[in-house]
């Protein structure tokens, strides 16, 4: 499989984590974009870019391009993956697909990159991870060639939901086992990083 660029997606507002920047939160000494990087950086040949909006300074340290959203207006999810899409066209001419992770998921499988092409088999098709009986449609395999399509299905339709537009496209669930921890937990509210905190210091116990 030719190599795949990976992009973590921090273009959301975090309102209920109180606004900023959710993956500058930190967890265990270290940001959660530090500890999404470390697991998904080595799964991505191409390099991995950051989605997110305003002032690129925010993150001095990140390893690769900080891409904004090309739509105006914070429309959601499918901004980012779109920013992604057509970043990879112009500057990844190699690259045939986009790996999309949240910024705020410190446990992301090591596998993941590669069970999603995988089952994805053909280059034009989506997959996406699941566990505990849930998708988490952000967590995708992307065909890069889908850049003008979901341009239309965002600037011309509006279509705003990431679900909605995987079930379209005849997305490919992969499955994860949740237990003892789920691997795509994220930190949506103080209480997940609680929670991530203790997640956290039991594996370290071990």
């Amino acid at each position: 499989m030719p190599p795949v660029l990976g992009v973590i997606l921090a273009g959301g507002l975090a309102r209920r984590m109180g606004g900023g920047d959710k993956p500058l939160r930190t967890l265990g000494g270290r940001t959660l974009l530090d500890r999404v990087l470390a697991r998904f950086a080595p799964q991505c040949a191409a390099g991995v870019i950051l989605n997110a909006n305003g002032d690129p300074g925010r993150f001095p340290e990140f390893p690769g391009a900080i891409v904004p959203d090309g739509v105006p207006g914070n429309p959601g999810p499918l901004a980012g993956i779109l920013a992604a899409l057509d970043h990879a066209a112009a500057h990844h001419p190699a690259t045939r697909h986009v790996a999309s992770v949240s910024g705020d998921a410190p446990f992301l499988p090591l596998d993941l990159v590669a069970r999603l092409a995988a089952s994805a088999g053909r280059d034009d098709a989506i997959a996406m991870a699941a566990s505990g009986g849930r998708e988490h449609f952000t967590v995708a395999l992307w065909p890069v060639a889908l850049h003008a399509g979901l341009r239309a299905a965002l600037v011309e339709r509006g279509e705003r939901r990431v679900g909605a537009f995987l079930r379209h496209h005849g997305a490919v669930a992969v499955s994860w086992p949740s237990e003892p921890g789920d691997p795509f937990a994220n930190i949506n509210a103080p209480e997940d990083l609680a929670a991530a905190e203790a997640r956290l210091a039991g594996i370290e116990r071990r």
